[in-house]
């Protein structure tokens, strides 16, 4: 990832769409810089939950699968300032309300990420690749285009964020993700074989640890290793892919619904 550098130097983070438990070791190094080095906050965004991150992190802001969109527009709402016309309409526009119901996010939260922020100088936010498996990723690129113009914010990306296009289009209806969902990241490193998961979604999937199953999808179906990791904390599973296209897994957005079939040994 470039501008790692921007990372190290920074006192406030703010990561939004990027699962540090298992990825970017890198990232993970520069922000732990930046923690020691300048007592940098450190504002974790998520819909994992997991243990692993508890000492990572100063605040942690949980949104459900598929609301990024809503947390972009929540994080337009509450740190930017003097913005244009046409970014101060959007923004009356905005129903906060349902934006933070159906993302799970409080805007009390929201208010003490704010909070934290107003005493540093040197403030970023980690935009991570699941904003880019988005299906509204071009709107989602365009406020956060918005909030580098009009906040203190530096933003950090692996691809390009960057768009004047100041037309946003209205946050389109944030719908849930229920049941078993399965987190799937690219990381050929990974045992691609395994489903980590927690042992909440053990229980409704019927399925404990160790066990053989098959995630079913309307694109698609796959058979792996069900491991039960006690660092994670709800009903969303995680699984490594080692190449795009691979399976229903790796393409598309990077959450995927699924139903789970135990497999007879």
């Amino acid at each position: 990832m470039k501008n790692l550098d921007i990372l190290k130097k920074s006192d406030y983070i703010l990561c939004f769409g990027e699962f540090l438990a298992n990825t970017n070791e890198q990232v993970v190094d520069a922000i732990n810089e930046a923690k020691k080095s300048n007592n940098a906050e450190v504002i974790y965004m998520h819909a994992v939950d997991s243990l692993a991150l508890k000492d990572f992190y100063t605040q942690f802001i949980k949104y459900e699968a598929g609301s990024e969109e809503g947390i972009s527009a929540l994080l337009l709402d509450t740190f930017t300032k003097d913005v244009s016309s046409n970014i101060q309409a959007y923004i009356d526009d905005l129903d906060i309300g349902y934006i933070s119901a159906e993302s799970s996010a409080g805007e009390e939260e929201f208010e003490e990420a704010l909070l934290k922020a107003s005493k540093k100088s040197s403030k970023t936010i980690l935009v991570g690749d699941d904003i880019f498996s988005h299906e509204r990723v071009d709107n989602i690129v365009k406020i956060l285009s918005a909030i580098e113009k009009y906040s203190d914010f530096n933003i950090v990306s692996s691809r390009q964020i960057d768009n004047e296009d100041e037309n946003l289009e209205e946050v389109a209806e944030l719908l849930p993700y229920n049941g078993t969902v399965i987190y799937s990241y690219v990381d050929s490193s990974k045992d691609s074989n395994i489903v980590y998961a927690s042992a909440s979604f053990a229980r409704i999937a019927k399925a404990e640890d160790g066990a053989k199953i098959k995630l079913i999808s309307k694109e698609g179906e796959v058979s792996k290793l069900l491991v039960v990791d006690d660092t994670l904390q709800n009903t969303i599973a995680i699984c490594a892919t080692n190449k795009k296209g691979n399976d229903f897994l790796s393409c598309g957005y990077i959450y995927k619904p699924v139903k789970i079939e135990r497999l007879e040994e």
